[in-house]
């Protein structure tokens, strides 16, 4: 029985899925965004999901399992350098998937995958939340307590 046993196929070699798979990550990482069809799209979602874990732990081992993945070392610098430390303090949901419609040719569904932007660091969030519960406090009203001191 093959029960719950995934396998992303799609009618290529394995050689010709682990190339496309590593060319697409490539490619959403040097780009931020790239479109696909939707099969697709939701197995390099996997694959980039885990290479920007690798990313956020740094450390030797972690870039030579990328780069024995993705076979491009110029790529794994930026994904390490770059693109990983966006998303520090952030546990996964780095991609997002949106659907366009169908493909005129043969009207398979398409889709745009991108790394989800991130406009704020956790430090400054985490700044921006202390100073907003310090706005609260000040305009909040006087309870009893308050004004018996």
């Amino acid at each position: 029985m093959r029960h719950r046993k995934y396998t992303f196929k799609i009618g290529r070699t394995s050689e010709h899925r682990r190339s496309l798979m590593a060319n697409a990550v490539c490619s959403l990482i040097k780009s931020g965004r790239i479109t696909t069809t939707v099969a697709k799209a939701k197995e390099i979602r996997r694959l980039t999901e885990k290479m920007i874990t690798l990313g956020l732990s740094g450390t030797l081992h972690d870039r030579r399992r990328a780069i024995s993945i993705l076979h491009q070392t110029d790529t794994v610098a930026e994904l390490f350098s770059k693109v990983a430390p966006q998303y520090e303090g952030r546990h996964g949901g780095y991609t997002r998937i949106m659907r366009l419609g169908q493909r005129l040719g043969d009207a398979a569904e398409m889709c745009i995958l991108e790394l989800i932007p991130t406009t704020t660091t956790p430090t400054a969030a985490a700044e921006a939340a202390v100073s907003a519960d310090a706005k609260t406090a000040e305009t909040a009203p006087a309870t009893d307590a308050d004004t018996k001191a």
